[in-house]
């Protein structure tokens, strides 16, 4: 089994990250994501390096395995997952996202009654899913074709599941595709359920509650269960890279 300091990324992808992440309100983000179990950082990638990270869907060298949702009931489409090590813009964007999101996730736990709070350093969770034999990789690249959906779902992997996840969509809508729009859904108790769309531009990131949330109720804090999907594509194609921050059982 390889230590977290295998793959962990090299030094300068990680301040370029940083660097690029530090241009955001991370207080109005923070508050967006309590409010609505989601919020977007806009333009985060540059159109050239989404077409880069685009490119690489047919390249099997940079992945450990191919997923066809219909096979499995997942919708329609498909997905690769990435294997270590990273492509550097990717990683460095892992590592630099993780202390911003830590904070909002050792809140939310805290509000839930949960006792788990992670670490600073996202390598010492990754330590942490290793020992629990989560050791495989999860950001991903998706592809959409028309016709193509992804049915509502929570990316849970095992045991250790980080509760936030990050979106970044690839391709250009009007242009590239139409349709495709990214759906969350929040189940209330004894409440109808909440949908939110999320209108994103190419090279933008949504993140988004994985499972569980906190909700400020008259009674107290309350936790809501989410899925996230995304809806039929009309026309075109569509790739949207994934980062989740717990690895694979």
């Amino acid at each position: 089994m390889n230590a977290p300091s295998d793959f962990t990324p090299a030094g300068p992808a990680v301040k370029s990250a940083e660097e690029r992440l530090s241009r955001y309100d991370w207080d109005a983000f923070a508050e967006d994501l309590d409010r609505f179990g989601c919020a977007t950082l806009k333009g985060v990638l540059t159109p050239q390096e989404c077409r880069d990270l685009a490119a690489l869907y047919p390249e099997e060298a940079h992945f450990r395995s191919h997923i066809h949702m219909a096979r499995h009931g997942f919708g329609k489409g498909e997905y690769r997952y990435f294997k270590y090590p990273l492509p550097d813009l990717l990683g460095g964007l892992r590592t630099a996202l993780w202390p911003r999101l830590a904070v909002v996730a050792n809140n939310w736990n805290a509000r839930m009654g949960i006792d788990e709070r992670y670490p600073d350093a996202h390598a010492d969770f990754l330590r942490q899913c290793h020992e629990a034999g989560q050791t495989r990789p999860t950001p991903l690249l998706l592809q959409y074709v028309e016709g193509d959906f992804n049915c509502l779902h929570q990316d849970l992997y095992g045991d250790l599941a980080f509760p936030l996840q990050v979106a970044f969509l690839l391709s250009e809508p009007g242009r590239d595709f139409t349709g495709g729009e990214f759906v969350l859904t929040e189940q209330r108790p004894r409440m109808q359920s909440r949908a939110e769309v999320v209108p994103l531009m190419q090279g933008d990131a949504v993140a988004f509650a994985v499972h569980n949330r906190p909700v400020q109720g008259t009674r107290g804090t309350y936790r809501v269960n989410l899925r996230h999907g995304v809806s039929r594509l009309r026309s075109g194609k569509r790739h949207t890279v994934g980062i989740i921050f717990h690895d694979a059982k």
